[in-house]
């Protein structure tokens, strides 16, 4: 993976400004610590920061290839799963190749198909090309939104980049936030709607997009989304197509010149992940698989179990390892850590995150990167396959909002009184809720608990998952360390979009297809386990630590969060008994002790950033 950036103007001479780009692509370094290039011309400046997986000594970037008198110059962040297929036929339609890397096979696809050759990849991807003849920047991110792109234009100018940070570095861009950034973080956060990047002046060009600049403007086209169709297969048959989908994505997934290794839970996702890794490492002689796992010191002695948590992994991690023999690697973190990283994961994501679940996987992905290059994940499979508590609770069903962010009131509530009536957070999140549910393609025909069903999958693969994706990229990026994401293969998500709700809870258990799917691949027990999220702290030292961080921002009249929130109702929320709630006000991990870190983020992040309000 790497990080790209660049920029187009029309009315200057781009040759003198090699500086700022310079600064622009230095801002990326953790994505890309291998390498780093630019390449600039009067009218485009183009910036790259590289992780070699592929083909190291020849996949330099920025990339430039010729046909007849036309030049191409790509930046591109991402991976190709189908290089090799779509090498061969470029190869036999006469083009030829100097590189055994993807990047190469992508701009080549261009230079051949045009923007048509989106249809043809398989991948994740957020890439740049500039087309030399016709002076045109093409710009294009992946289905699923794995990869991320964002941009600006203003003056005349389009600035782009894998971060935010790499924009804001561009001397015309300024952080200056509205009342919109600001509902984004205080009624939204730390999800985004899509398209939003929070700061007045920055964009993000939405999953599933693409979008060329030229003289004449800045044209924006969806080439890809889901579409309804009815789902003619019967339970056995969906089974088994799910489980060659999940087999193939897997083992495109584990091509690479560098280590690979899994992220271990012994959950049902990345088991049965674990699992096709190990199966295909052995029919290839490969060796054993490496996996990586996370807890928090004390957390056997402090877990319990509740409806949004209700077992622990470790005795499941063991199991797994067990049975698989892989070489395992147990990470463990205590408090002073996470407290420690919650400045690093705020500025690696370039914004108020997911607080103690950010500042672990920074900490984590900083492990793993010791031994490995890329990691495979299991994000997604619960907002593909419905299996978080939402999907099967009436009054989650029946919210008429997002049903990950129930305590908008209590949010709301929280605000300073004239910060309040000038974002309207509550007016906020019903629009944007709104906006959501007019998007979800409908299949005639469907009864209305169908499309109860449908539009709860819709809202969570389009507003939900885009958070833990944002989260992934930024920690793991962060520390170099490229992880991929087979449940997001298109492929899959499109055919189980389409999975009548009764198939996919088949034996009357949340992703019951998906179980059905991995009989014969898990162990029983494995495969009927109880989902259980990404694990978090349940050490009563995170809960002070971050009450006393909070405090310590209340008590600083220079804070720049102050002006922002009710102070007083704050302050008391901070030294009830509440306090140590672990009812989520978002998603099923951020409770409590999250609120008050999440805060604390938001202080941070107006301070370094130098955020301007208004």
């Amino acid at each position: 993976m790497c990080g790209i950036t660049g920029w187009i103007d029309w009315t200057s001479d781009l040759t003198k400004e090699s500086i700022s780009l310079e600064k622009m692509t230095d801002t990326l370094a953790p994505r890309g610590p291998d390498a780093s290039g630019t390449w600039i011309s009067a009218h485009c400046a183009l910036g790259h920061r590289r992780l070699s997986v592929i083909d190291p000594e020849n996949g330099a970037q920025p990339m430039i290839r010729h046909t007849g008198d036309d030049k191409f110059v790509v930046v591109y962040n991402g991976e190709l799963y189908n290089a090799l297929e779509l090498r061969k036929e470029l190869e036999s339609r006469g083009r030829s190749f100097t590189t055994n890397c993807d990047t190469e096979v992508l701009l080549v696809a261009y230079m051949e198909w045009g923007k048509t050759c989106l249809e043809r990849f398989n991948g994740i991807f957020a890439f740049a090309i500039w087309d030399v003849a016709q002076q045109e920047l093409f710009l294009a991110r992946d289905r699923l939104g794995v990869k991320p792109l964002f941009y600006s234009t203003r003056d005349g100018l389009f600035i782009f980049g894998s971060e935010q940070k790499c924009i804001l570095a561009h001397p015309a861009v300024k952080p200056e936030v509205g009342a919109e950034g600001l509902a984004e973080i205080f009624i939204l956060g730390p999800a985004r709607t899509p398209g939003h990047g929070v700061y007045k002046q920055i964009s993000e060009l939405k999953p599933g997009h693409c979008m060329a600049v030229t003289r004449s403007g800045v044209k924006t086209i969806t080439y890809w989304k889901l579409e309804s169709s009815p789902h003619p297969q019967n339970v056995d048959e969906t089974a088994e197509h799910v489980r060659e989908l999940l087999k193939d994505t897997v083992e495109r997934q584990l091509v690479s010149d560098v280590p690979v290794c899994t992220l271990l839970s012994g959950g049902l996702d990345s088991s049965a992940l674990t699992t096709l890794a190990v199966r295909y490492y052995d029919a290839n002689g490969q060796g054993n698989v490496h996996t990586y796992s996370v807890d928090y010191t004390d957390n056997d002695k402090h877990f319990q179990a509740h409806a949004f948590q209700p077992n622990s992994d470790a005795p499941w991690i063991a199991r797994m390892t067990s049975h698989l023999g892989t070489i395992h690697h147990p990470i463990q973190f205590d408090t002073p850590e996470l407290i420690g990283a919650l400045q690093d994961a705020t500025f690696a994501r370039d914004l108020p995150g997911m607080a103690d679940v950010d500042a672990s996987l920074l900490l984590f992905c900083h492990e793993i990167k010791k031994g490995a290059t890329v990691a495979i994940s299991g994000e997604a499979a619960d907002e593909i396959f419905g299996g978080y508590p939402w999907f099967h609770r009436e009054e989650a069903l029946s919210s008429g909002t997002f049903p990950w962010s129930l305590a908008s009131a209590m949010r709301a509530d929280l605000l300073a009184p004239d910060v309040a009536a000038w974002m309207k957070p509550l007016d906020y999140i019903g629009d944007r809720y709104a906006q959501a549910i007019a998007e979800v393609p409908r299949l005639d025909g469907e009864d209305e608990q169908t499309q109860k069903m449908r539009r709860m999958s819709y809202l969570n693969i389009t507003r939900f998952m885009p958070t833990l994706l944002d989260r992934k990229d930024r920690m793991s990026m962060a520390a170099g360390l490229e992880v991929r994401v087979p449940f997001c293969d298109h492929r899959l998500v499109e055919y189980v979009w389409n999975i009548p709700w009764e198939i996919k809870t088949s034996g009357d258990r949340e992703k019951g297809i998906l179980r059905k799917a991995l009989k014969g691949v898990l162990p029983d027990d494995v495969l009927t386990r109880k989902k259980s999220p990404y694990p978090k702290t349940h050490n009563p030292n995170y809960l002070a630590a971050v009450k006393g961080l909070l405090l310590d921002v209340l008590n600083d009249p220079s804070s720049p969060l102050l002006p922002l929130i009710n102070v007083k109702k704050v302050r008391e929320l901070a030294e009830s008994d509440a306090a140590s709630s672990n009812i989520p006000w978002f998603g099923q991990l951020m409770s409590g002790p999250q609120l008050f870190a999440y805060l604390y983020q938001v202080n941070l992040w107006l301070k370094q950033y130098k955020v301007v309000i208004g």
